[in-house]
């Protein structure tokens, strides 16, 4: 069975600085209409710095949209001129935690909620660390802290961190790391 939709029609309803949202008319699998509500994000990318130690680098920040600040890796949305992915990483892992890496070992991607979402989230795991200063963006307010691995990972397990890419990340990493 094809379970593929078709679009017949869209019409743009909202542009913003970082999203902008369509709604699409579409032929579905059995032959009718329906319609689908998109968000378009340009996509982003999400790195899990852990240390020779076996710490990772966390940024804990506030979250307007939960109104609350989580403990999260450190992660950011790919600019207009970023085509790859793996510069953009180097870039928030720098800005974020002030380090830089000499490896990066791609993760894989994330679509965060595939229903109504397009934004992709390519993961990394940095490894060879050195540090140097931190330059957030001038809207951004960051804290790091150093959390082991693996207590990183009973803390997802626990249900402790609800960030999505924090959670995917880590446990990616602990078994990459860990066989």
């Amino acid at each position: 069975m094809d379970l593929t939709e078709k679009k017949v029609a869209s019409a743009e309803i909202f542009e913003g600085k970082v999203i902008r949202v369509t709604v699409d008319k579409v032929n579905l699998p059995n032959g009718a209409e329906s319609i689908r509500e998109i968000v378009h994000h340009k996509g982003a990318v999400c790195v899990i710095p852990v240390t020779d130690d076996g710490d990772v680098v966390c940024v804990k920040q506030f979250r307007y949209a939960h109104g609350e600040v989580l403990l999260e890796i450190p992660a950011g949305k790919l600019e207009i001129n970023d085509t790859d992915p793996e510069e953009a990483a180097r870039r928030e892992l720098e800005e974020e935690t002030g380090a830089k890496c000499k490896e990066l070992k791609y993760l894989g991607k994330l679509y965060t909620s595939p229903a109504i979402f397009t934004e992709v989230i390519h993961m990394y795991l940095a490894t060879g660390l050195t540090f140097g200063e931190t330059h957030p963006d001038e809207d951004e307010f960051l804290e790091t802290e150093r959390i082991p691995l693996e207590t990183l990972k009973d803390m997802v397990m626990r249900g402790e961190i609800p960030d999505s890419k924090t959670q995917v990340c880590v446990l990616r990493a602990f078994l990459e790391l860990n066989g």
